[in-house]
This record gives C-alpha cells, sequence and structure tokens, in this order.
C-alpha cells in the first residue's frame, strides 16, 4: 500500500498545504505520523478528492470509542464480516454495512 505524505496530497488533490492540514483535522482524511511526517494512505483518496465515505465512517468509529491509530488498523485491516478490508469494502460502495459493522464494534 502506497502512503501519501503532506506534499504528496497537494499535488494529488490539487490544493494548498494549509487546505490538506484542514481535511485532516475536520477528519476528512485520516493521518498517520511516521518518522515525524504525517501520511495518508493512497486508498483514502479516489479521483483527485478524499474518499467521500470516509469521513462519516471515521465519525462512527470515533463515537464506538476508536482511537485515531485503532481506526486507521481497522479500516486497512481484514474485516472477516466483510470479507475485505473496511476501506475495500467502503471503495466498493459497501458504505452502510461498513458502518453497522463500525457501530456493532462499539458496544
Amino acid at each position: 500500500m502506497r502512503w501519501l505524505t503532506v506534499p504528496d496530497l497537494v499535488d494529488v488533490l490539487g490544493i494548498s498545504v494549509s487546505r490538506v492540514r484542514r481535511l485532516i483535522e475536520d477528519r476528512t482524511l485520516l493521518a498517520s505520523r511516521v518518522d515525524s511526517v504525517w501520511q495518508v494512505p493512497e486508498l483514502f483518496v479516489r479521483d483527485g478528492e478524499p474518499l467521500a465515505e470516509l469521513r462519516g465512517t471515521l465519525i462512527v468509529l470515533n463515537d464506538a470509542g476508536f482511537a485515531d491509530d485503532e481506526a486507521m488498523n481497522w479500516l486497512l485491516g481484514e474485516e472477516d464480516s466483510l470479507g475485505t478490508s473496511p476501506i475495500e469494502a467502503l471503495r466498493a460502495g459497501r458504505k452502510a454495512e461498513v458502518r453497522r459493522v463500525a457501530q456493532a464494534l462499539g458496544f
């Protein structure tokens, strides 16, 4: 899997550094700090835009008690009940199913 740094995101999304940082702060994108550098999985971007389904899913995960690193691990890891990783399920249009599973994890 490829990870995008903030400068990479500036190029891919065609926006300023401050706007990229705002997307991360607003939880439109989820980033991890690797060696003091913020990075976002390339899977979180589609057609030059943040994946639209991601923000609502991140809110559900936050409400379920997931910290950012736990949310990142869950989104990228295999989820048996989905038969794939949650991010791949989101990219395949299975938003409601992914969010139901995320919600159930919080109870």
